[in-house]
Parts: C-alpha cells; structure tokens; sequence
C-alpha cells in the first residue's frame, strides 16, 4: 500500500514533474533554486499571494529552496518541507511519499480506552538515537503491557538535538533520527505489533532559530495577540483561512501519509484563536471527517485551562482526551513533599484533589487557583467518561523541567511510588508513562538544545535564573551547577540506560509494571467501553475512597492510604483484585497501601 497526503503547498513529486508552491504574499517575486549546481526558476505569481512552478525531471534527494526578497534576498527553506537532511536552515529536498509501500494495510487503530500510553523521545531513547534502534525496543513494549507510543516532537529543529519544542519546519520530521522512510518503518512495525503510534504537535509557536515566515508572509503571524514568543500565530485575523490550512494539512499529513494514530496537541492554552471555530476543533472534524472514517484517530490536548468543552462527546467532533495535570500534581506532591510553584493549589489536600481528579477528570473545575492570583480555572468535567483523561506520574516536562532533570524514583520512598504507580495503572482513566519509568530508570531526563552563540548564551543563563529562586540554589554560585542545555554531555547524560535491566532492583520495577498492566489488561479494560464514571471520598488528610461505575454497570473500588501513618477505613465490598503494600484488614490501610475490588454488574 503506497500513501500520499495531497496538500497546496510545498513540493509535490511527480514521475513527469513536479510542482513547487510557495504562499509569500510578502513578496512581489519568488525564485526557485533547484538542485547542484542550482538551477534557478522564477515563480510564477498565482493570485492570493501564491507562488508556483512546474519543474520537469526534479528528482527525489535534489536540493531545493526559494530565494525571497529578490536576487539579493534571502534563500529559505520550504515551510512545508517534508524533508531537510542539511538542517532547518538549509534546503529542502524532494521526496516522493509514494516510494514507500506499507505492509500495514488491515490496521484500523484501537479505541481509545484500550490505550495504555507510552512517551519517548527519540534521540534519548535509545544510545543510537535512532527510528531503527526505536523500533528494535518495540517487543520490550508490548510484553510490558504498553498499547499506544507517544513520540516527542519531530518537527525539524536547529542543530542535532532538541526536546522537538522549537520546530520550525512542522512537516519535516528532523533528521537528526533517520530519514522519512525509516519513520514509516517505524510505525508499520509497531502496527504489526499491535501498537497505536501518536505523534506530539506543536501548533502555538514557532522555534526561536530558523523559522523566516515573517520574511516573506508577515501575514502568518498576527501583532494583535502576544505570546511568550512573540507574535501569535494567526488563527483568528486577516488572511487567517491559508494559516489554518496549513496546520490542519500538517494534521492530516501525519495521520495520512505517516500513518500515525493521533496527534497529542502542545500547550493548546497558547493558541490564540478567538474566531467561532477554534482551531482545535476545525482539527478534529477534519480528521474525523477523513481517515477518521476508516480508523480509530486520536486527538490528545495539552491544556492548561482544563476546558472541558473541547472534550465534549457531541457533533461536531471534538479531542479525544487531554493530559491531566491536576493528577500529576497531587500525586507528587504526595509523594515527595515538594510544594514550590504550581504545587502548592495541591498543598492543603493533596489526597481530595487526587481523588478528585481519578473521580471526576479535572481537580480544578472553576476553583480559584492560589498559584494562578486567585483566578478561577477550569470547568465541570464530571460528566466526561474518565476515558477523556490521561493521568501519569512523570512526563517529559515534569521530569525534565527541574533544574537536574530527577525521575521519582530518586526522589520519593519506593513503598510509596509502587503504591501511586498501582494507582495511576488500575484507574478506568488512560494512564502514561515516561520512557524507562517502566524499570524505574535513575538516569535524569535534562532540558537539552543546541543553539550557538547569543542564544545558546540566552537559553543557559534563563535556565539558570528560573530557578535562582528556589532555596536549593539560593547560595551564590549555585545555578551554575545546573546543567548547560547547550553542552553535548547534557543530552548524552539524559539517554536511558537500557542495562540497568539487569539490576535486580530494576527487573522488579519491570515486573510490578507488567503485573500491573496485566491486570488492567485483563479485568478493568474490557469493562470501560462504554464509559467510567466515579464518586469520591477522604478519611483524614490521607486515605481516599474511589468508587467507579464501569462501563458494562460493575463497580470498581479502590480504598488506599497516601500517608505513613495508619488510616480507618472499611474494606470495600467485591472480590479483591489486587492490594499493594501489605496485608488487607478488615476496618483499617496501612501506611501507603491500597485495596482494588470489583463487584460484578
């Protein structure tokens, strides 16, 4: 099977010719500079602020790009490049999407409550840093349990390495990884497993190095809304209709032509859209309107608003689920104490907003927020199916956004984090985990790019004053133990260690892992298809009851103590699944355990 997304802009490889498009409604004339030696074509102007050219004999691999600005202009790479093998600032090259020939052609995807989902970035992942080496960890996957892989973004960045989050070119997956059909090698193999492949999307902002839009289409940004990176991208102004066109294009590209499951959208709190569409939305019919109609795709929301109406199960159609950080949040500081920042709208009692957020969705649902000036966040999210909220433990971000990169596992006591992974793993919601959470890896995950000059000099010293303010580094000269993002040993110390496999300590973080998941797999998945709905209460400052009305009418329980001490509570009716940390009694929890019973329907 041989798969291309049709698409108005950029290069479109044809046997006989192929066809270059270019939107610069910033300049007069555009000149194509193709090959090596370069040939140079002048555009025709099509009408609309597009740009076109039909060139014969253009072949995959040849070099491309566009010279703006006139003869003494600027050369920029293809916006919508599907490849830069010479990096973000260099040309683009041809590729024909149709040369590779997939061999997963019955695959139809998964619903979404079988999800047990699994982020990595690539580079990190394994030593070689590699789409190959990725997919010769697959199998390590499936027996651990894992149903959906979450990639980090791949939109090609400045320089060999990145988190994803400064892409500038969002159609070309860097290549810092392999090339496009080693992708594609990727996800069929992990389709032949029986593995969903989502794909991280950054549509609020552009990388700060290497995106020369404002160049030639000015119009692609619009001044009446700021963002942390300027100009916000212009979903809602004049000239918004080519701008959507693009992102819901590189939506359906990654769905079409690379065959992934869905899309996890960043920070979609960062959008600025106030048209009668938001962006996000438009998205999601187009998808659901298109290959949504032959398989299951997914839209998973970044948002820290906690908008449950973009959750909706209505027509049209809206995301699939959002990452819950309200649950991240109280389970850490559960776990560790730590109260700084965002923590503390957690700090009077943790418990309740844990299991209020397993419950009920969001913890925060038109509260107001300590952290946030006392301004109200969120909605009503208890009428959603839990199905529409991805709780975890640890993440890129919150891993990686502390000063030296820490995982759990080197930060809370071991009885504790086995009972809040039982926790996160059991519950009817859709659960992540972070590459190498699995076997409880210690090797730090760190902010890593690679910029030169004054602004690698910028991203170190930021870094460095984010957290001058925490009292860990409030001696003078003690930021400057934080870890330059820009050193090649940082990204190096942040690979995962796949032979501390061999630790006994870390096969016993595996087993408990696929205990678990086995478990899920087993009694809990094929009860929530239609949907899980939950009550809540707390005994004290640390015991919690959750009740979940499954999908097929059984009731799951889960009576546990997040605390040292002992706790009162009664034992929950049903047949006991499974309990952590412990014996069960009769009438009271133990410090950090927990008991899962299921009455039938």
């Amino acid at each position: 099977m041989r798969v291309r997304h049709e698409m108005p802009f950029g290069a479109s490889y044809g046997e006989d010719a192929t066809r270059f498009r270019l939107w610069a409604p910033g300049c007069e004339a555009v000149r194509l500079e193709l090959g090596e030696p370069a040939r140079f074509i002048n555009m025709h102007a099509a009408g609309e602020g597009w740009h076109e050219a039909v060139v014969p004999g253009a072949r995959p691999g040849e070099a491309y790009a566009y010279r703006v600005g006139g003869e003494a202009g600027t050369l920029v790479p293809d916006p919508a490049s599907r490849y830069n093998p010479w990096d973000a600032n260099s040309p683009s090259a041809i590729v024909d999407p149709l040369a590779y020939d997939w061999q997963d052609a019955h695959w139809r995807g998964r619903p979404w409550h079988e999800a047990v989902v699994y982020e990595i970035h690539v580079g990190a992942f394994t030593p070689e840093g590699t789409y190959a080496a990725a997919t010769g960890k697959l199998d390590h996957l499936v027996q651990t349990g894992i149903t959906a892989i979450e990639l980090l973004p791949l939109a090609d960045f400045v320089g060999t390495r990145n988190w994803g989050y400064d892409g500038v070119l969002p159609f070309a997956p860097d290549a810092a990884y392999g090339r496009p059909d080693d992708l594609k090698r990727f996800v069929d193999a992990a389709h032949r497993r029986g593995l969903m492949v989502l794909l991280d999307v950054v549509y609020n902002h552009f990388g700060p190095e290497g995106n020369y839009l404002s160049l030639y289409a000015p119009q692609f940004f619009n001044a009446a809304h700021r963002t942390p990176w300027g100009a916000a991208i212009n979903f809602d102004g004049d000239h918004s209709r080519t701008v959507r066109d693009f992102f819901i294009h590189n939506a359906l590209y990654w769905i079409e032509e690379y065959r992934f499951d869905g899309l996890r959208m960043d920070a979609i709190h960062a959008i600025a859209d106030d048209s009668p569409t938001h962006i996000v939305s438009e998205i999601a019919q187009a998808l659901a309107q298109g290959p949504g109609r032959e398989r299951h795709v997914h839209i998973v929301l970044e948002n820290d608003a906690n908008s449950a109406r973009l959750l909706a199960r209505a027509d049209p159609p809206r995301a699939t689920a959002q990452w819950n950080d309200d649950a991240h949040h109280a389970f850490h500081l559960l776990l560790t104490g730590e109260s700084d920042g965002y923590y503390r709208d957690y700090a009077d009692r943790p418990a309740w907003h844990l299991a209020r957020t397993l419950a009920e969705g969001f913890s925060y649902q038109g509260e107001p927020s300590p952290h946030r000036d006392g301004q109200a966040r969120g909605e009503s999210s208890s009428h959603l199916p839990l199905e529409a909220f991805v709780p975890f433990l640890q993440n890129h971000d919150q891993v990686g956004n502390r000063a030296m990169g820490e995982r759990l596992v080197t930060l809370a006591p071991p009885r504790a984090l086995r009972l809040a992974c039982a926790t996160l793993l059991l519950a009817p919601s859709v659960p992540l985990l972070f590459m190498g959470e699995e076997f409880g890896a210690n090797t730090p995950f760190l902010y890593f790019c690679d910029f030169k000059g004054d602004l690698a000099r910028a991203v170190r010293d930021g870094r460095r004053r984010e957290f001058a303010a925490f009292a860990r580094f409030a001696d003078a000269g003690s930021t400057e133990m934080i870890p330059d993002p820009n050193d090649p040993g940082t990204f190096l110390d942040s690979k995962l260690d796949w032979e501390q496999l061999g630790a006994r300590e870390n096969a016993a973080w595996l087993e408990h892992h696929r205990a678990l998941l086995g478990l899920r797999a087993r009694s809990i998945v094929p009860r929530i298809a239609r949907g899980a709905h939950g009550s809540f209460s707390v005994t004290g400052e640390t015991g919690v009851a959750i009740d979940w009305k499954l999908g097929d009418g059984s009731r799951l329980h889960l009576r546990a103590n997040f605390g040292a001490r002992p706790v009162l509570m009664k034992a929950a009716a049903g047949t006991l699944l499974h309990f952590e940390g412990g014996t069960p009694q009769a009438d009271s929890m133990a410090g950090w355990s927990g008991a899962w019973t299921l009455e039938a329907a």
